[in-house]
């Protein structure tokens, strides 16, 4: 009897030895929304062992390891991590954009300013972003530290330096311009040589046809996407001829909706489906939302934003939010609120794949809120089905970077990449505000 316990007990040990060295946790219990728009799973269980997905199944139908490290989410929504397509790591909230470009914040860009901003992200549940519009050595650097685990981030698909015609001196430090096809090209290939993941084009309208074939020709000869604005509509005309893969925001102007020929070419290549998608990010909430955010303050004083910033950056950003009526970047907003609803929808009715971005960083808005707000504007004030908008922040983005095999939905053999939030997601989209279960690559965060 002896000899048997004995050997029970190191059958037990090394049972708990091996699962305790692959990293086997057990989430149980909770309505697993997987990011396929399926029905919803509940009383959920899925299987992580080490970074990836193992299993997944219920209580019914799928045995615990023994000597797994069971995580309840019982009463929980648990869905995939959340993507945002389009924010900005080198800026945080401050109403003075010009304020990142100068020497002090510069000095602490890629050390300070950028990490805090990435963590802040993972932090609200994002586990995945494109961060369009940056430093390049910079960027480069804290994605790959980020990739190492050297510090918190989401994983992060990064463009470095905007490409444009014409660029203001004291920008040049993070926007290229280019000067005819030939320098065009050399931008792109500089960018791609360095390890970018896409490239952003902006003032496509302004190029000569040829600087704009250049750049995207050259993108997609070195495997990179090309995400472009879409502010007027001349980028979008000729970006949709030229061939770019994704068009970030609504438009700076307060035209009521877009142009009967602009719908027309929309619809021409949604229709062509051997192109694949056409993917709009439309970042509508910082401008939705400006007003209210004007005249009820009280969520800029939300210290989700101060983590892992310095106090003299947070008393900075602070004493720039003073007057929030008076800000130039917003002054012509409540004449373009109206038209983003309608835009929003003209897309949507035409076909295009929506994704889930914020523009986060820019004045007043905070990487620790933007994607929730993101995703409220959605589905409480344009009635998007809130399944819809799930996958916009979770499937549909990995589908256009390229990366839906190893991440995007809660299934077998991809990263874990996983959150859960208290209640019914479904019923309650805000509720992501308050993200109780944060696990990325398998490593739980929160």
């Amino acid at each position: 009897m002896k000899k048997i316990l004995t050997l029970l007990t190191v059958c037990v040990c090394l049972t708990l030895q091996t699962n305790a060295q692959n990293n086997i946790k057990a989430l149980v219990g909770g309505t697993l929304i997987d990011g396929f728009s399926s029905i919803p799973i509940r009383n959920s269980v899925v299987i992580i062992e080490g970074e990836r997905i193992k299993a997944v199944g219920t209580v019914n139908t799928l045995t615990i390891p023994e000597g797994a490290e069971v995580i309840s989410t019982e009463g929980m929504s648990v869905l995939p991590g959340l993507w945002d397509m389009h924010v900005h790591l080198r800026i945080n909230g401050h109403s003075n954009y010009g304020r990142w470009n100068q020497p002090d914040y510069l000095a602490i860009l890629g050390d300070v300013i950028m990490p805090a901003s990435a963590h802040q992200l993972l932090m609200a549940g994002v586990t995945s972003v494109r961060d369009l519009g940056g430093n390049l050595e910079e960027s480069i650097r804290v994605r790959d530290r980020i990739n190492s685990g050297e510090i918190p981030g989401p994983t992060m698909y990064v463009s470095g330096a905007f490409i444009q015609k014409r660029v203001p001196e004291n920008l040049r430090s993070y926007r290229w311009e280019v000067h005819g096809p030939k320098d065009a090209r050399s931008k792109v290939k500089k960018l791609a040589d360095a390890g970018v993941d896409v490239i952003k084009m902006i003032d496509q309208d302004q190029m000569t046809w040829e600087e704009l074939e250049a750049v995207v020709d050259e993108a997609h000869r070195n495997g990179l996407k090309v995400a472009a604005h879409s502010h007027r509509p001349e980028e979008i005309r000729r970006g949709l001829k030229v061939g770019v893969d994704s068009f970030e925001h609504t438009g700076l102007a307060s035209a009521p909706e877009y142009p009967t020929d602009v719908m027309e070419l929309i619809k021409e290549r949604t229709a062509q489906m051997n192109l694949g998608p056409l993917f709009w990010t439309p970042t509508v909430e910082g401008l939705y939302n400006y007003e209210y955010k004007r005249d009820n303050p009280e969520e800029l004083d939300n210290p989700s934003w101060h983590l892992d910033m310095p106090d003299t950056v947070i008393q900075d950003i602070k004493n720039s939010l003073k007057h929030p009526d008076r800000m130039g970047y917003f002054q012509l907003t409540p004449v373009r609120k109206p038209t983003l609803e309608r835009k929003f929808n003209q897309l949507r009715e035409a076909g295009v794949v929506l994704l889930v971005g914020t523009d986060s960083g820019i004045p007043m808005k905070f990487h620790s809120q933007s994607t929730w707000h993101e995703l409220d504007v959605w589905v409480n004030e344009f009635d998007v089905d809130p399944m819809y908008a799930i996958k916009a922040a979770t499937y549909w983005p990995s589908v256009m970077q390229g990366v839906s095999s190893e991440v995007g939905t809660v299934s077998e053999g991809k990263y874990a990449d996983i959150i859960a939030v208290k209640g019914d997601v479904l019923r309650h989209i805000e509720i992501l505000q308050d993200v109780g279960i944060i696990i990325k690559h398998g490593k739980q965060y929160k």
